[in-house]
């Protein structure tokens, strides 16, 4: 299996604090039935900066420690981009690192509590530039959670989206378990991914949240995630059904 979103390099974020905990983290990840980690460090969400050369250089560390301790596990290049204003600028700079560097697609993550006025536009602006963002758990946010058809017009936009296999199995509670599945009904979800952050409340939990896809929405649609995870792998387009909006509440009533 391939995790497009973890934070497993060692001291750059609330992720692994040393490198052992990374070699722990991968030999978990190993026992778990992933072969393919994409290394995404938050950058610019307030508290950590992690900047593109840092990340790579962290990784070829990572990868050279892997293979001296024989654990068979590959890791790739990412970043969790927090939106702002400024990311044109930043990207000019050569601070954003796309995934595997291939300048195609891009992990974007949104404040918890809100939407920015601008995500839109930065969006449009994105897909302009070549650069598809990937919004990293969407269920998570308070005012997609309150708002659905926003979520609805973000993917109609151009977006894609991540859900998180800990939200699909219910590890941040039954609310946001119902949304990622409402989120997965309507054709808004495009990949899953552990986000990990340890091997306990954040840890490695992947073909459990497929196990759960498989049981509410059949094999077919874990099919779907596990074949869009491939396709980015190898930089090639994932599939995207068409989305489908969400139903008006009536008497607070889906």
């Amino acid at each position: 299996m391939i995790d497009i979103h973890c934070h497993i390099l060692p001291g750059v974020d609330d992720g692994s604090a040393d490198m052992n905990e990374s070699m722990y983290m991968a030999r978990k990840a190993v026992e778990a039935g992933i072969t393919h980690i994409f290394a995404t460090p938050h950058h610019l969400n307030e508290k950590y900066v992690n900047v593109k050369d840092d990340i790579i250089n962290g990784a070829v560390r990572l990868n050279e420690s892997l293979q001296q301790n024989n654990i068979p596990i590959t890791i790739h290049l990412g970043q969790e981009v927090r939106i702002h204003r400024d990311i044109f600028t930043s990207l000019e700079k050569e601070e954003i690192l796309t995934l595997d560097d291939n300048c195609t697609y891009l992990l974007l993550e949104l404040p918890s509590g809100r939407v920015p006025i601008y995500t839109q536009e930065v969006i449009y602006e994105l897909l302009l530039k070549g650069i598809t963002p990937i919004i990293v758990h969407p269920e998570r946010n308070k005012e997609l959670n309150e708002n659905h058809k926003l979520l609805f017009e973000l993917v109609q936009e151009g977006a894609l989206t991540q859900l998180t296999s800990g939200s699909i199995i219910g590890s941040f509670g039954k609310s946001i378990q119902s949304f990622s599945k409402k989120i997965i009904e309507h054709n808004l979800a495009h990949f899953i991914a552990t986000d990990a952050h340890n091997t306990g409340s954040r840890g490695f939990t992947l073909q459990q949240a497929y196990e759960t896809i498989t049981k509410a929405h059949g094999i077919d649609r874990t099919f779907y995630f596990k074949e869009n995870a491939e396709h980015l792998l190898k930089d090639q387009s994932p599939d995207v059904d068409k989305p489908v909006p969400f139903k008006k509440k009536i008497l607070g009533i889906f």
